[in-house]
């Protein structure tokens, strides 16, 4: 079971790595570390056992956060998000978004990030995205609001990027062109 001291904090080089691609199909090895970052969202999100396991709630992991430099990761929402999206990507894409984009109002925050970093995450509003599920079968589908910035965000630690550059340094909080917000509190997305 994954843990807050298993999880990698900015400033970790493997942070910053482009994550290599999962070989298909998933060897027993990769297919048990799907199964245990899902978990982590999952339990990190049940009130009980965050509170006995001492774990940061998050919407999404991906394996780069806890030092394994592969392109995969997980989300998780639940009904009581008004979501209903459960899955493991292996080697996700995006293969179109919106030109209109989106952004938290609250800001985005990340479980390898333990300090809060204001500012507009500018995200794509709507994406297409595939990949392939732990058994190996391809997905596609489409995503929007919170779901849409969540994948971005783990997308993003696949190519070794942090939510906080997207933000602009000079004008945290400069009204992004052509997008929405979405009003959710910084603590809800990973």
């Amino acid at each position: 079971m994954i843990v807050m001291k298993d999880i990698i904090r900015e400033g970790h080089p493997t942070l910053r790595q482009k994550a290599e691609e999962v070989k298909l199909p998933l060897s027993a090895e990769d297919q048990k570390l799907g199964e245990e970052l899902l978990e982590y969202v999952k339990n990190s999100q049940d009130d009980e056992l965050a509170e006995k396991y001492d774990l940061r709630p998050g919407v999404g992991i991906a394996a780069p956060q806890i030092n394994i430099s592969k392109r995969i990761f997980a989300l998780h929402f639940d009904e009581h998000s008004g979501e209903n999206l459960s899955l493991v990507a292996v080697n996700p894409k995006i293969v179109s978004h919106s030109v209109e984009k989106a952004y938290l109002s609250g800001g985005e925050g990340c479980l390898s990030v333990d300090r809060s970093v204001p500012g507009y995450v500018p995200r794509y509003a709507r994406i297409t995205v595939k990949g392939y599920t732990l058994t190996g079968e391809e997905f596609k589908t489409r995503l929007k609001g919170l779901p849409a910035i969540a994948f971005q965000h783990e997308l993003d630690h696949l190519n070794g990027i942090m939510f906080y550059d997207h933000i602009n340094p000079n004008d945290p909080f400069q009204e992004v062109e052509n997008a929405s917000p979405i009003d959710l509190q910084a603590e809800t997305v990973e």
